[in-house]
């Protein structure tokens, strides 16, 4: 078997007639200033027609269904290994997605907490914020939710009818259903309301008011109305105006973590799931460590691996939207860490 991996006459892309020999099981660094070719030589030529081979070697059911390469443009290549593709693209993560979620190690947490937790919340799935069955109900796993500020939805200042309501033109519709009550005197300006009259204003509900001309409305306070036509259902369709009132905050009911009560209730120790995803990962490496389970082990192995590249300092909750670059594709290696296959090319 070839020690190198031998590229001759490489035109792929804007590749000048390239010939390269690079030593196998070594490291090799391309550098160079923006369109210089490092991409297409690496990307471009050699993790292509590596899976090319491979893919060749399978039948023509399972062909038909990968992605087809073309042959990348070079006199010759041989030499060449299977490769694993770290690729330099940003994570494609969303709020659900974490450092444990992409790692998969908060897989292997909820399967700690679902054989040792105390008291049991039930299956692995009960411990997971993207699953039914774990996630918090009143922010559907998100640790987080959006609400309304009063103190920016209302000008304590001004009455109803100088325009109180900074979201609600005077004379329009939302106007009238607060203004046209007689539930409220529309002159009196909202600082000198009382209690019971703020509250009703905000949070009144469950009995009909006259809106005039021989029509009732069910009463619905303005917090109240505003939720439901906007927070709850079509968040798209607020206007910029209305987008100033909105705030987004931890979860009252999970207080950001995410799950619900039976979930944050189990305990391994002193430790929540929640809390253990919460620490560095160089802590929980130490709590871990310390339980001697075979469940407990295998977490730990996978946090060795990020605490070797220099990613101690991250926690299993972090959202992966939130990482740098560099952290993300550092991240994204950490699977291909603890891989027991040989003579791979990364």
């Amino acid at each position: 078997m070839s020690r190198d991996i031998v590229l001759t006459g490489l035109t792929q892309n804007n590749l000048k007639d390239v010939s390269l020999r690079l030593p196998k099981e070594k490291l090799t660094v391309f550098t160079g200033v923006s369109g210089s070719g490092k991409s297409s030589i690496v990307f471009g030529t050699i993790a292509v027609e590596s899976q090319r081979q491979l893919n060749e070697t399978f039948s023509a059911f399972l062909r038909n269904r990968l992605p087809r390469h073309e042959r990348p443009r070079a006199e010759s290549m041989s030499g060449l290994t299977t490769a694993v593709v770290v690729d330099q693209r940003p994570v494609a993560g969303n709020a659900r997605s974490t450092v444990g979620t992409m790692t998969d190690i908060h897989g292997i947490l909820r399967v700690l907490f679902s054989r040792y937790g105390e008291p049991s919340a039930g299956p692995a799935t009960a411990y997971s914020f993207n699953d039914p069955q774990g996630m918090c109900p009143e922010c559907d796993g998100l640790g987080r939710k959006l609400g309304v500020d009063a103190g920016l939805l209302l000008d304590e200042d001004l009455s109803l009818n100088e325009g109180a309501i900074t979201v609600h033109p005077v004379g329009s519709y939302p106007w009238k259903l607060y203004a046209r009550t007689n539930l409220f005197d529309p002159d009196k300006p909202l600082k000198a309301f009382t209690a019971q009259e703020r509250e009703l204003l905000l949070y009144g509900s469950g009995f009909k008011v006259d809106r005039g001309g021989g029509y009732t409305n069910t009463y619905e306070g303005l917090i109240l109305r505003f939720e439901r036509l906007f927070l709850k259902r079509d968040l798209d369709s607020l206007d910029e105006t209305a987008r100033r009132v909105v705030r987004e905050g931890p979860c009252p009911a999970c207080r950001g973590a995410r799950l619900n009560a039976a979930a944050l209730a189990s305990r391994i120790g002193d430790h929540t799931i929640a809390s253990m995803a919460a620490m560095e990962i160089t802590d929980l490496i130490g709590v871990l460590d310390g339980l001697g389970n075979p469940v407990a082990e295998s977490a730990v192995e996978g946090l060795r691996r990020i605490d070797a590249i220099g990613l101690g300092y991250l926690s299993l909750d972090r959202e992966t939207p939130t990482l740098s670059g560099g952290e993300a594709q550092r991240l994204k290696t950490v699977r291909h860490l603890g891989s027991s296959l040989t003579g791979m090319t990364y």
